[in-house]
């Protein structure tokens, strides 16, 4: 709830928080839907970044199917979808060699023909002009901060913009409130583990018979490379090496647009090993020989990192709550097998526009939209994660290898029985911070230094983000008992926080004689990935919003 503090109000008809695609496609059809009907509806989107785009990190390998239903004529207006693929390639790593399965048999949806390779981040730049053109009111900078209830407790909407309290928490001379956005209903469409969506699951208890969420961390870099390096269309995928059979992720690698090379690498945050760091398995996965000669000669130029919703189908929480909706990754609709998501967060963000649309045609507010989970239980966002509902919890409970055979299996079974599966609906049972390991029980992994051409440290890469906190705020990243990180992580789980931050925002310090340590949160480097929220093994942190515009500021991510 709310602070009790005097702000101006602004009334719209829908508010949404989160320019992403699932925000910006459903700021676009209500106002394609009014002009249709001849009328009117306000809508305001809000976005934490500094600009629509700037904290957007995806692979991407996107599937036009939901850009096609929401602007058909998308290629005359310009979109950024330039790079269609053109070769499929999945490899399994070993140390020092490789085994192309590309040749494995698989379901038709598996495959990119008729894909396209962008920056989901400058597709999003693009999907802000024409929510623009239209109408929509946008406003970058704006980070929103707590919600704002009705007396009989259904959403009213939120609170954003917030700025100029110090790191003590004072106000300062630029001291602003902030401002409470008003609506008949509110779309929460923040990405995934957003800070409002976790407030709302809660309170409302949306994920009740729920299956657990579960999420992965992607880490990515853009290179740009010499011409005889460049393959356009090229789509890379891989499984195995450097990870252990018992630890689920893989790479992908983009060739697309000037020259650059698109490479990333996903680790499934229900690891046991609390030694492990991902950034780190990333840097040492590029050296290998199937990869390291993509790059040399290259350039990098951006870095980032962000968690992923991997739960699918069965861990879709229930998607409304009295006065709003949960749209795109606030959900949690990344069909994981494909790696890909912008599709279905497009396409729930359409379905919940509708749903709302209707309602408020119809004279109604504040109330549950029950329209638009029925509307998404019989769309082909539903079926398509039904599919492949499997694939995550085969991966975790049989390691990667039999997992990825027993998963292709049942994927093919399901896509030709229309969702029929020997193993029913399986369950994923434990959350990623209850599957780590005692450190005791785990082995130290020993990571080489980067050297600096293909391989290089957190800072450097942290550097490449342009990365930007005002140091004289509160922290975002807030513990809820500060004594948990030294004598509850540290002894009992090696205290991972400073190794699963792919920023360097977490540090163990001792003194002189290597006693007495201390937790430090350097949270100017946050990269906004959410990872420590999730993969806290005592869940004592908790991600909030810093003040709008700071973060990361990717381009052509």
């Amino acid at each position: 709830m709310s602070e009790d503090v005097e702000r101006e109000s602004m009334e719209y008809d829908v508010v949404i928080v989160g320019a992403g695609p699932a925000g910006l496609a459903a700021s676009i059809r209500l106002k394609q839907l009014a002009a249709e009907a001849g009328t009117e509806v306000s809508v305001a989107v809000l976005e934490k970044g500094s600009e629509v785009g700037a904290h957007i990190l995806s692979g991407a390998v996107i599937d036009p199917i939901a850009i096609n239903e929401l602007i058909p004529d998308w290629k005359e207006q310009g979109a950024p979808l330039e790079t269609p693929v053109k070769k499929d390639k999945f490899i399994f790593l070993g140390p020092q060699g490789e085994l192309d399965i590309t040749w494995l048999p698989m379901p038709k949806f598996m495959m990119n023909h008729g894909n396209y390779i962008a920056s989901l981040g400058n597709v999003c730049r693009w999907l802000g002009q024409q929510a623009e053109a239209l109408g929509v009111e946008i406003y970058p900078g704006m980070a929103a901060s707590d919600l704002v209830y009705n007396e009989d407790g259904s959403v009213k909407g939120v609170v954003a913009g917030v700025f100029g309290i110090d790191k003590d928490g004072e106000k300062t001379a630029d001291y602003q409130p902030g401002v409470e956005l008003h609506a008949k209903y509110t779309f929460i469409g923040e990405g995934v583990r957003g800070s409002l969506a976790k407030q709302l699951i809660g309170k409302f208890d949306l994920a009740k018979g729920k299956e657990p969420q579960k999420f992965g961390i992607g880490l990515k870099e853009l290179w740009q490379v010499p011409d005889d390096k460049f393959q356009p269309g090229l789509v890379q995928h891989t499984l195995g090496w450097p990870l252990d059979d018992k630890t689920g992720g893989g790479s992908f690698m983009y060739h697309f647009g000037d020259n650059y090379v698109a490479i990333g690498f996903v680790v499934h945050l229900n690891y046991q090993n609390p030694w492990l760091s991902p950034f780190d398995e990333f840097q040492r996965f590029k050296q290998h020989p199937a990869v390291r000669p993509h790059l040399e000669g290259g350039k990098r130029i951006a870095y980032g990192a962000r968690a992923i919703t991997e739960g699918g189908y069965q861990s879709v929480p229930k998607l409304f709550f009295p006065g709003g909706a949960l749209i795109g990754c606030s959900a949690g609709f990344v069909n994981v097998p494909r790696i890909k998501g912008s599709h279905n967060a497009m396409k729930t963000g359409m379905l919940a526009a509708e749903a709302a649309f209707a309602a408020i045609q119809g004279g109604r507010q504040g109330d549950e939209l029950v329209e638009y989970e029925q509307a998404y239980k019989s769309s082909w966002v539903a079926k398509e994660l039904k599919l492949v509902r499997n694939a995550k919890p085969l991966l975790a409970r049989f390691g990667t290898a039999l997992g990825m055979m027993l998963g292709g299996v049942d994927m093919t079974i399901t896509s030709l029985t229309g969702g029929f599966s020997f193993f029913g609906t399986m369950k994923h049972k434990k959350t990623d911070a209850a599957s780590t390991g005692l450190a005791k029980d785990h082995k130290p992994i020993v990571y080489p230094k980067p050297d600096n051409e293909i391989s290089f440290d957190k800072l450097s890469s942290v550097f490449l983000s342009a990365t930007n906190h005002d140091e004289n705020q509160p922290a975002h990243l807030k513990l809820k008992d500060p004594s948990v990180p030294i004598e509850v992580n540290l002894p009992k789980f090696g205290e991972p926080a400073r190794l699963y931050c792919p920023a360097g925002v977490y540090e163990v310090l001792y003194d002189d004689n290597g006693q007495n340590p201390k937790f430090q949160i350097n949270f100017q480097n946050c990269v906004h990935c959410k990872t420590c929220d999730i993969k806290d093994p005592s869940q004592n942190i908790n991600w909030t919003t810093p003040q709008g515009g700071d973060g990361p500021n990717y381009p052509n991510m």
